[in-house]
């Protein structure tokens, strides 16, 4: 057992992160945001002035301290502020509605909400249904509390102490918060500098929204960790994104394969030199095979990785040597992570369960979601099913919830998207289970298409029957303009379901 305690002379937590880098890199830049770069001395002065302010505020170890904005150094400023108070970060989605909003500053019993402009009516109607103390809107009065604000003393912080409190997407049912301590944060940081290569030399654009834990703890906190330099952009734009990897000279990138084909697909792609970029991360689910020769013609290739937001959230990466020979495959346990399938009726696939330091503490105010979440000899059940390979070589069948029953037969649908993506002129798929009078359900394909592209029915089910079993191929299949995601990339299947039997969508 560790027996070292932080001392009220050296708090642990991810607060003191940029305080200490500034002492190794006070000049380096830090943040660029809107042609404006901050230092890490600037950064770090900053962070110590809100810390001050949100103090004299009554902001003080354990509570809760919500942020609801796009990509913007006051997010920074705020998570590390708060987590130098001992105070809990809850970065808020803000694609959600007032009532989700509400809900989550209610559940999680914020005490302040720092929001931007172009949230603030939504933002400030919900703190007022939840009850929220303090609302600071960007930037007047969030600059205020920084006005006279100074190093605030040193709060003692345990590893494992909660950092962060991030709220599931909640495609059925309420969100889940998910507690993230210190340590939790702090070894995904490790994990991903050791297994991406992460030194002070990164430039990494982040593209994809700060409140969702992938961006946040495989981008910005373990590159600020290193001392590299976080380009944040407020929102993704292919051609601004190109402009900005050229034009700055970025190292890194990461997102979902829809933003590395929407990348690819736009006018500047040829024209861009993108000659600099080291590391090109995709989560969520494989890069199609399409997207990936269209990478690799550029000399580019791929790490794809696996998580969940209660992994802080990193459980597996596919370094990009094997991209070639494992693509499908979301690769390897990281370092200081643990990788097993849990028990299975047949074959080799199982409910994938993991263990290590950055596995959450469990979920906000929620003990009994807790308890489930977890086997009985302590490894988190992700409801993700995968085969682990002799190698060791993780690959994602489906989700355990994400699963269709057609007459006894188990159908999972990433297997069955997987086909229908490798189809020439198919941009994107999500396959769903509708009601079947004779076989209970059967599934039914969503696709989007290319531009002029068209798609004969017939011709579909003839293209999918020659890698799929013939039950497993969907007999209907409609083509959408677009299909509604997350923020995290995840398709709203629940959503579209209601479409379908709704009559909402075009059937061929």
């Amino acid at each position: 057992m560790n027996q070292f305690r932080p001392g009220a002379t050296m708090p642990s937590g991810i607060g003191t992160w940029v305080r200490n880098r500034r002492t190794k890199s006070a000049r380096q830049p830090a943040i660029l945001f809107s042609g404006e770069v901050q230092t890490y001395d600037a950064l770090s002065d900053r962070i110590d002035r809100l810390a001050s302010g949100l103090s004299s505020q009554g902001i003080a170890k354990g509570d809760r301290v919500a942020y609801l904005g796009s990509n913007h150094p006051s997010l920074i400023e705020t998570m590390l502020a708060s987590a130098l108070l001992g105070a809990v970060f809850v970065p808020l989605n803000t694609r959600l509605t007032e009532i989700e909003i509400s809900y989550q500053l209610e559940h999680s019993s914020a005490r302040m909400l720092i929001l931007s402009p172009e949230h603030r009516a939504t933002g400030e109607a919900a703190a007022k249904t939840a009850g929220v103390r303090d609302v600071v809107p960007l930037a007047e009065e969030y600059e205020r509390l920084l006005h006279n604000g100074r190093a605030p003393a040193p709060v003692e912080v345990d590893l494992h102490d909660p950092a962060v409190i991030i709220y599931t997407s909640g495609t059925t049912g309420h969100p889940k918060g998910a507690v993230l301590t210190h340590g939790n944060l702090t070894w995904n940081a490790l994990n991903v500098i050791v297994d991406y290569d992460v030194t002070s030399k990164t430039r990494a654009l982040m593209i994809s929204p700060l409140f969702h834990a992938a961006a946040l703890g495989m981008g910005a906190l373990p590159t600020l960790l290193k001392g590299g330099l976080l380009l944040l952009e407020e929102r993704f734009d292919p051609s601004q994104a190109l402009r900005a990897i050229e034009e700055h000279r970025v190292t890194s990138l990461s997102g979902v394969p829809t933003t590395f084909q929407l990348l690819m697909e736009d006018p500047t792609w040829d024209a861009t030199d993108l000659s600099s970029l080291q590391s090109l991360t995709c989560g969520g689910s494989a890069v199609p095979s399409r997207v990936r020769d269209e990478y690799e013609r550029r000399g580019l290739q791929f790490s794809s990785g696996y998580g969940l937001t209660e992994s802080s959230p990193g459980v597996t990466c596919l370094p990009s040597q094997y991209s070639s020979t494992h693509g499908q495959s979301s690769g390897l346990a990281h370092f200081f992570t643990e990788v097993r399938i849990g028990e299975s009726a047949h074959d080799a696939a199982g409910e994938i369960e993991v263990r290590g330091p950055n596995v959450f503490s469990g979920y906000w105010q929620d003990p009994i979601a807790t308890s489930s979440a977890f086997t009985d000899d302590g490894w988190l059940r992700t409801g993700d099913v995968g085969i682990i390979d002799e190698a060791g070589f993780l690959t994602i069948v489906g989700r355990s919830k994400d699963m269709i029953i057609s007459g006894g037969e188990n159908i999972y649908c990433a297997e069955v998207e997987h086909a229908i993506l490798t189809i020439p002129g198919v941009t994107g798929a999500a396959v769903i289970g509708v009601p079947h009078e004779r076989w209970g359900e059967v599934p039914h394909a969503l696709v989007t298409l290319e531009p002029g592209a068209r798609l004969d029915r017939d011709w579909f089910v003839e293209q999918l029957s020659s890698t799929l079993a013939r039950y497993k191929v969907p007999r209907t299949v409609d083509v959408l303009e677009d299909l509604p995601r997350t923020a995290t990339g995840k398709v709203r299947k629940h959503v579209l379901l209601a479409q379908v039997l709704n009559g909402q969508a075009p059937n061929l």
